[in-house]
């Protein structure tokens, strides 16, 4: 499919998710410009790009600098001159920030800060950039990246969720103020994504839980999400806008307890009597 032909999309984040994302919109036709901090991550995912015949480039972005960003939009302008498809992807999910971001009692501030400086200030400052340089071209696709915990309480991660919460708001403050000029603005909820981050981030155990209650007989792969993006990028979603669409294997979406019985369930029939 190339639903994108001809568009200008902006991925911010080049590993994993990123990475995926960034290539499944280059598939549909888009030029991609991927921001990264880390310019040698963005120029290997560009290059690869480049290299199965698509068109992608790269650029130096800070999120949590403001001039960054603004450079960032500067350098899109004057070579493209519009902006279609934001898709907001990077956060920090380190391992030395989610490790310390645990009890809310014994929670260090400069944790907190880090969470929401980097994915809910840096998520606004894109939002905010971006939007004059789409309105010149009469509106675009705005696409934010939050995360299931921040629609369910947990025991860890307070912080992170927190901050993915925060975009949720700004999403539908955005679809509202700026969706009568073009603009729509939604989000996209990811549960558990295999990427090699999952296995520094989180224990055996919490993957092991996770395993048991997702729906599905896969677990989620960063292409799935990129499915998502390339969807609410293109025109088959112009009606949707100011969403939370989740794709979590449907992990939020039962009862605690059916997970405990459901692989009993479906492997005895008798299990199955009313």
């Amino acid at each position: 499919m190339h639903r994108l032909n001809g568009r200008i999309a902006v991925v911010t984040g080049s590993g994993g998710i990123g990475e995926a994302c960034a290539r499944r919109l280059a598939a549909e036709g888009a030029h991609v410009i991927i921001g990264d901090i880390d310019q040698a991550s963005a120029r290997r995912v560009a290059d690869a790009i480049v290299g199965e015949g698509h068109l992608a480039s790269a650029d130096f972005l800070d999120l949590t600098d403001e001039q960054s960003v603004k450079t960032f939009y500067k350098n899109i302008a004057e070579k493209f001159g519009r902006l279609d498809v934001l898709h907001n992807n990077a956060a920090e999910t380190r391992h030395e920030q989610m490790s310390r971001d645990m009890g809310i009692t014994e929670m260090p501030a400069e944790i907190w800060d880090r969470a929401f400086e980097v994915n809910t200030r840096g998520t606004m400052f894109m939002i905010k950039h971006g939007i004059p340089l789409m309105l010149k071209n009469g509106g675009g696709s705005i696409i934010s990246t939050s995360s299931g915990a921040a629609l369910r309480g947990d025991l860890y991660g307070p912080a992170y969720a927190a901050s993915k919460a925060a975009i949720n708001c700004l999403t539908l403050y955005t679809a509202t103020q700026y969706g009568k000029q073009g603009i729509r603005c939604n989000v996209i909820s990811p549960g558990l994504i295999v990427t090699p981050n999952v296995y520094v981030s989180n224990s055996q155990e919490q993957l092991d839980r996770i395993e048991k209650h997702k729906l599905t007989p896969y677990l989620g792969k960063p292409e799935d999400i990129a499915a998502a993006v390339a969807y609410l990028a293109s025109d088959d979603s112009r009606f949707m806008t100011a969403q939370i669409m989740v794709v979590d294997g449907g992990v939020l979406d039962h009862m605690p307890y059916f997970s405990e019985t459901i692989e009993n369930f479906m492997a005895d029939p008798a299990n199955r009597s009313v």
